[in-house]
């Protein structure tokens, strides 16, 4: 086949050089704790926006207990599935069930008695495994919402939440109440109207990664 471009066409060098190039722009990453480093590297990576890393923000219990809990093969749940297709299987440590609810057949008419959206009404099916779970959200602050909502009333708490809701209506507001609210839960989100799929994958990748790790001993 004729080549008309020159480009890097080896998916190995195309990886190293992805990760170089982000360490590069970001010379901040170098000054952030080990343990939290690679979750915002592929952040960054996911998103091509150097910047985000000053929006970003953690609690210190993020790593351990998000790798615990992928560890001992706890469910991930996702608000939308083009989230849980970002998700690498091969990455999954213990063969983590990764779910998500919103196409469920009763989840429209759930969304009318709620007075709400799909996608929070589509928590409501969340129950039954959000213990220790962990949970990402690339899309919706209205399931973001529900969640807190949910939680403050008195539902089991999840290992971890990964807040990336995107969009002009609600998702700054859902991302400050995740931090307002998250009291001793375990959180890493991005400020502001930034968010998305692929950077709520990334982050669930980065921690199945580590998770895996993990279980084989390695120093992470």
């Amino acid at each position: 086949m004729a080549t008309f471009f020159d480009y890097i066409k080896d998916p190995d060098a195309i990886y190293t050089q992805s990760f170089e190039r982000v360490r590069a722009a970001v010379p901040a990453l170098a000054d952030l704790p080990p343990r939290i480093a690679p979750l915002v590297e592929r952040i960054i990576h996911a998103s091509a926006m150097p910047d985000v890393i000053d929006d970003l923000i953690w609690t210190d219990n993020i790593i351990d207990r998000a790798v615990s809990s992928l560890s001992r093969g706890k469910p991930i749940l996702c608000d939308c599935q083009m989230l849980a297709s970002g998700i690498t299987s091969r990455f999954l440590p213990a063969q983590n069930p990764i779910i998500v609810t919103l196409n469920y057949a009763d989840v429209a008419n759930a969304a009318k008695r709620l007075e709400t959206t799909r996608s929070a009404a589509a928590v409501e099916h969340w129950l039954p495994h959000i213990e220790d779970a962990v949970v990402a959200f690339g899309n919706a602050p209205t399931a973001l919402f529900h969640l807190l909502e949910r939680l403050a009333s008195g539902w089991p708490k999840p290992a971890a939440i990964l807040g990336f809701p995107v969009g002009f209506v609600g998702a700054a507001e859902s991302k400050d109440a995740l931090i307002e609210s998250a009291h001793d839960m375990a959180f890493i989100t991005l400020k502001g109207r930034r968010g998305g799929s692929a950077m709520a994958a990334a982050a669930v990748n980065a921690l199945t990664i580590m998770a895996s790790a993990s279980g084989r001993g390695d120093q992470l």
